[in-house]
């Protein structure tokens, strides 16, 4: 394979060096095409460039694969915890056991939040979306921790990923609260990582919270599976505006806004509001089959098919199973969650979705899993958050250590070109 790629344009050519990753992915790099030349590349979405270099997380969307730091998310999910990814993640190996041990008790030194939150908190009204909530409390623990994580310092950056992961739960739990008028929790140190945010989230004050253990690990299965994405809009964002030297804090809070999305983190609640609208609508599942293999007809089907995986998206294959041990333990009789259940059976089982590779992918089944388990459509995006802050907290750090650039895209001008100014009373 040659190392080279040759651009010729208006006579004149140009070469291009040709770099290939660990995983065989080819990258024609253009970053000195305009120096040269004085030609950009134009690629709305981004969808053909690479922004960076990454050693965090490889996905093939075409074999249906997903890594983080070479080890199959499938391993990962049956063999490890979301702190022990987190660990993996941000820090590049698997722990030791003493790592991880002292690892999470450094996160549960860091699961408090000063009582002046509370005042922020306050200021917003129970109509306030939480995942708005939630940006806005991320953004405001930069006010708590002014001084700036020196990248330079291995101490430094590790006590910053302590306290980013120890308080973003309870921030989001806390949103949850605000939204539902419910008082605040404070955190349980006695419990794993993942309970104690499920206690954040549903301890009442009138009872004992008993932790499910069969939903404690389906919660912690879906987290791991939303740790890391590649390069997707909010992970890009997070490198974006830390690339300018913003603070961890800013930057995570710029991640939350651009997962808040609805055509990024928001799928999941899409399935649950699709599934809603067809129960109102009768409960018939086969019109809507039919809707959705009908061109002329709008619909869609929410949470099936992805736009990167082009076969089985590997986390769906997960996550089913984990859906199931929930619905099972709970024993939930709910006529949205049967309609999900008969749209599962049919896509994966008509030639129509098969051949089209429509298949359920991890919004579908999140978004089960957290009807299941009484969470507000409104809260699922913040479900997400919290499994998405490792991925970015690796992000943000590889790309300061990395020294990257600021992030700086180029245009092609389409406007007007120059004219004269006319002056008011003239025009």
């Amino acid at each position: 394979m040659s190392n080279k790629a040759i651009l010729e344009y208006d006579g004149k050519k140009y070469e291009l060096p040709v770099l290939v990753g660990t995983e065989d992915e080819v990258a024609i790099d253009i970053e000195k095409l305009r120096g040269q030349s004085g030609i950009i590349t134009l690629d709305p979405g981004f969808k053909n460039t690479g922004s960076c270099k990454s050693a965090i997380t490889f996905l093939d969307g075409e074999k249906g694969i997903l890594q983080y730091r070479g080890y199959t998310i499938e391993e990962l999910s049956e063999k490890s915890s979301f702190i022990e990814v987190a660990f993996l993640l941000i820090f590049g190996e698997l722990p030791t056991k003493a790592e991880l041990e002292k690892f999470k008790a450094d996160i549960k030194k860091e699961s408090m939040i000063s009582e002046e939150m509370k005042n922020i908190l306050d200021g917003f009204p129970r109509s306030a979306h939480p995942m708005g909530v939630l940006s806005a409390l991320t953004s405001a623990l930069t006010a708590f921790n002014p001084i700036p994580v020196n990248v330079n310092s291995k101490e430094a950056i590790y006590n910053a990923v302590c306290k980013t992961l120890g308080k973003f739960p309870i921030i989001s739990a806390w949103a949850y609260r605000n939204s539902q008028g419910l008082p605040l929790n404070y955190s349980d140190n006695s419990l794993d990582y993942t309970a104690n945010f499920m206690r954040l989230m549903f301890k009442i004050p009138t009872e004992k919270y008993v932790v499910n253990p069969a939903v404690v690990k389906a919660m912690d299965q879906l987290l791991i599976l939303h740790e890391d994405h590649e390069q997707n809009c909010s992970t890009a964002t997070v490198r974006v505006v830390g690339s300018s030297h913003a603070g961890l804090f800013a930057s995570i809070s710029a991640g939350v806004s651009a997962l808040w999305g609805p055509l990024h983190g928001g799928a999941n609640q899409a399935v649950i509001e699709m599934l809603e609208a067809i129960q109102k609508d009768g409960g018939d599942v086969e019109k809507y089959i039919l809707k959705a293999k009908d061109p002329d007809d709008p619909f869609r089907l929410m949470g099936f098919g992805h736009r990167v995986y082009k076969n089985f998206d590997p986390r769906a294959k997960i996550i089913k199973k984990a859906a199931d041990d929930v619905l099972e333990s709970l024993g939930i009789e709910d006529p949205i969650l049967k309609i999900a259940k008969h749209l599962e059976d049919v896509a994966l089982k008509d030639e129509y979705f098969v051949q089209r590779k429509l298949y359920p992918n991890v919004d579908f089944y999140s978004g089960i899993i957290y009807r299941a388990l009484g969470i507000p459509t409104e809260m699922f995006t913040v479900m997400f958050a919290v499994g998405r802050l490792p991925g970015w907290i690796a992000q943000w750090i590889e790309m300061r250590e990395n020294k990257e650039p600021i992030g700086r895209p180029r245009q092609l001008y389409v406007g007007a070109t120059k004219r004269p100014f006319v002056e008011v009373d003239k025009r």
